[in-house]
Order: C-alpha cells, then sequence, then structure tokens
C-alpha cells in the first residue's frame, strides 16, 4: 500500500509539473502572438528553435552545450572545494566549542556577504581568468554548506552520545560514528542550496569577464541586442539549474535512505 502511495504522489507531482509548466507556455505564447508584449521579447517557439539550433551549430565560438560544458566545469571545481571546507568547518564548530568560539564570529562576518560583492577582489587578487570565478563559486558553496554543517552537529541526540561514552567510546569514536552520520540529512540540505547558489555565482562571474558559457551568452546577447540569445541563455540556465536539483535530491535519496522513516 506504501508503495502505491508514492507511485500516486509522484504521478501527481508530475501532472502538476506539467500543466504548470504547460499553462506558462501558453501564456508566454498568447501574450507575445496577441499583445504589445510580442514587440518585446520573442515567443517560446522562436527560443526554442533557437535553442535547438544552438545545440547543432555555434553560438559564438562553441554550441550551446558546450557553453554548458564550461559553466559546469566552473562550478563543480568550486562546488566541490567549498563543500569539503565548508562540511569540515560547520562539524568542528558545530560539535567543539572551542572551534566555535574561535571561527564562528568571523564566518558570521563573512557570511551575509554576497559572493558576487566580492568580484572586485576576487579580479584583484586572481586576475580575470579562471580562478577568480572558481574562487567565487567556493564563497558560494562554502557559506551554505558551513551553516548546515553546524546546525547538524549541533542537533545530534545527546542521548546516543551519552550512552556511547558509557560504554567507552572516545571522542574521536563519537565524532565518527555519531556526529558525521546524524549530520548527513542537514550536510546534503545545505549542499542542495550550495549547488543552487554556485550555479547562480558562476552566471554573475561570466557576465563580467568571459569568453564562454551561460553567462557569456547572455550578456553578447545583450552587446548585440540579440533578445533571442538571451532568452536562449536563461532558458539552458533554468534547465541546468532544475536537473543539478533533481541530481542532489536523488542523491540524497540514495545516500539518505537510511534515515527515511516508513521504508
Amino acid at each position: 500500500m506504501i508503495k502505491k502511495k508514492n507511485i500516486s504522489d509522484k504521478t501527481i507531482n508530475v501532472a502538476c509539473a506539467c500543466i504548470s509548466i504547460g499553462a506558462f507556455l501558453f501564456l508566454w505564447y498568447w501574450g507575445t502572438a496577441f499583445t504589445k508584449l510580442g514587440m518585446l521579447i520573442p515567443g517560446p517557439v522562436e527560443v526554442l528553435e533557437t535553442v535547438t539550433a544552438g545545440f547543432f551549430g555555434k553560438v559564438g565560438r562553441h554550441s550551446i552545450l558546450v557553453h554548458v560544458g564550461y559553466s559546469m566545469i566552473r562550478v563543480m571545481i568550486g562546488f566541490i572545494v567549498g563543500s569539503v571546507f565548508g562540511i569540515v568547518l560547520g562539524l568542528l564548530m558545530g560539535w567543539y566549542r572551542i572551534a566555535e568560539a574561535i571561527f564562528n564570529p568571523l564566518f558570521r562576518i563573512i557570511r551575509p556577504i554576497p559572493p558576487i560583492a566580492w568580484i572586485p577582489i576576487s579580479i584583484i587578487w586572481f586576475g580575470l581568468g579562471e580562478n577568480a570565478k572558481i574562487f567565487l563559486i567556493f564563497l558560494a558553496s562554502f557559506s551554505n554548506t558551513t551553516l548546515n554543517s553546524m546546525a547538524g552537529a549541533k542537533n545530534v541526540d545527546r542521548e546516543v552520545v551519552n550512552a556511547a561514552k558509557m560504554l567507552g567510546a572516545n571522542e574521536r569514536q563519537i565524532f565518527t560514528t555519531i556526529v558525521l552520520p546524524a549530520s548527513v540529512p542537514s550536510i546534503f540540505a545545505g549542499l542542495q542550496v550550495a549547488i543552487s547558489s554556485s550555479w547562480a555565482t558562476v552566471l554573475a562571474a561570466e557576465m563580467v569577464r568571459s569568453s564562454e558559457g551561460l553567462g557569456w551568452m547572455i550578456v553578447a546577447g545583450m552587446n548585440n541586442n540579440d533578445m533571442l540569445q538571451i532568452l536562449s541563455g536563461i532558458v539552458m540556465i533554468g534547465v541546468v539549474g532544475f536537473i543539478l536539483a533533481i541530481i542532489m535530491r536523488k542523491a540524497e535519496d540514495i545516500l539518505c535512505r537510511w534515515n527515511k522513516s516508513g521504508n
């Protein structure tokens, strides 16, 4: 019965998603075809044709898939490095008081600063190359994973910890066998936010200085007054971001299956 209910819920979710996307596309088509909105932006059919042509042709020096690849490589490097540092620091601050006392005040000052605000400093430190973009993505990923990892470590069940101590477990064993596994759901919640923030940040970085990537597509379209290219870049940003979110949710379902109740 539970399995049938899950299948039914998934079917309903897919149907609702298709209806909402279809309604949006219909309103977009209707607005551009029968109102003055068509004087400002092209319709969905034209944009879809441009995206399709970009897959098999070139936008600038590369196809759209190559531009997506450049953006993804930058995101993955910054996201992985930032997440590793963020998880380690967050767990340490969440479990060890001395680590929280040392690092938390500085983290609380840095965290509210958006990654985009670091663009001038990143250019001064790293120049206009790839390192500046990766640094900005690192910051976007680091802040979110640190915060959620710290919250996960702080919310560990103290009764379980006390029971482990009574059985003779030392601090290292408690941290690796209790704190770390218990923090995994919170860590994945932070990773989901971090991947979205990283994706948005790389696009902003590419808009500042780049010769490839989806951010470059939008800026190049703006400079050439090419609304089709601008909307094509925006559509691809949304599609790739949606796919990344699905991948992270699936990874969480697989790796945190032990944490799901009712299975």
